[in-house]
């Protein structure tokens, strides 16, 4: 029963998805930022699957994730080539998760370099699999073969140029052991991939929840008055960043003492649920990951939690 939920919960975020019609409404809301960066924010119930952006400088457009459905991800091509007859220089992927990276062929077929921190493509192919459970259909499996890897990657940090425009691509801790942030100076944007979810609980099948928290806390004292475009949910400040980082932070105090009492399973989650639902009841998809953030985040306390590991060099 344990595996079945926690399951079902993480397949939320990553439900396949099937074709969809030419005429089709946008499964994003474009929101005009400063400076020519925009921000794409997942419409409710589209197959989107996440937030992604863009950022246009002088000869061409970098490309921030790309969706989880390729449909998704063609309609924001479209609607870059409506304001700019640029070329699509870069996309960057924040991680390798499904529903920031399926659009990647859609984006390397109009000739984008994609790229990504260099764990990433080691575990686009692999670690993906896992949201379908022990045994994928062939169907799913062969999504996840077909997404498109990066063809660049990093290791610290990447400066890309879009004629005169900076775009800042750095790696920080936290979410998946392979996430980027990605920083427009001229703007003041940060694209925060899933080290930021606004009022929203977030996947912490991979994380390491003590190094988010300080990374959270990082990108919020350097752009206090910084615009903070999240993975999921809405635009948000840097107080919303710190708000973020209070729930993991209340989540992992929470759990100190009923791990140290060796409570687990369903037992463990009815001591801490009453607790994180009386602060954070309202934030968005609290049904579908309280349970399972309780219960990754005590494997990780007793130090029993598998996260995915960088390829051996």
């Amino acid at each position: 029963m344990r595996k079945l939920t926690v399951l079902s919960s993480l397949l939320f975020l990553f439900t396949l998805a099937t074709g969809a019609q030419t005429d089709a409404p946008l499964a994003f809301t474009l929101k005009p930022l400063a400076n020519n960066v925009y921000a794409a924010i997942k419409a409710p119930n589209s197959k989107a699957g996440s937030n992604a952006g863009f950022v246009i400088g002088d000869d061409g457009v970098a490309v921030i994730d790309t969706f989880q459905d390729a449909d998704a991800a063609k309609q924001l091509l479209a609607e870059i080539q409506k304001l700019t007859k640029l070329p699509i220089k870069f996309v960057v992927n924040t991680h390798y998760h499904l529903d920031h990276v399926t659009g990647n062929g859609v984006f390397a077929q109009a000739g984008a370099v994609i790229i990504a921190h260099k764990n990433v493509p080691g575990w686009i192919h692999t670690e993906n699999l896992k949201f379908f459970g022990p045994t994928p259909k062939p169907e799913q499996k062969a999504w996840v073969d077909g997404i498109v890897s990066p063809n660049l990657v990093y290791d610290s940090s990447i400066e890309l140029l879009l004629g005169s425009k900076r775009v800042l691509v750095r790696y920080f801790l936290g979410h998946t052991g392979g996430d980027s942030v990605v920083s427009i100076p001229d703007a003041n944007v940060y694209f925060c991939g899933d080290l930021f979810w606004n009022k929203t609980l977030p996947n912490l099948i991979d994380a390491s929840t003590e190094k988010w928290i300080a990374s959270d806390n990082k990108m919020a004292a350097e752009g206090p008055r910084a615009t903070f475009v999240p993975g999921h949910g809405e635009v948000g400040t840097a107080a919303d960043v710190l708000a973020h980082a209070g729930y993991i932070t209340d989540l992992r105090n929470a759990l100190v003492q009923p791990v140290k009492d060796g409570l687990k399973d369903d037992a463990l989650v009815n001591a801490v649920l009453p607790v994180l639902k009386q602060k954070y009841g309202d934030w968005n998809f609290f049904d579908h990951f309280a349970k399972p953030n309780i219960l990754d985040t005590a494997k990780e306390l007793r130090g029993e939690k598998k996260i995915p590991q960088p390829a051996a060099k």
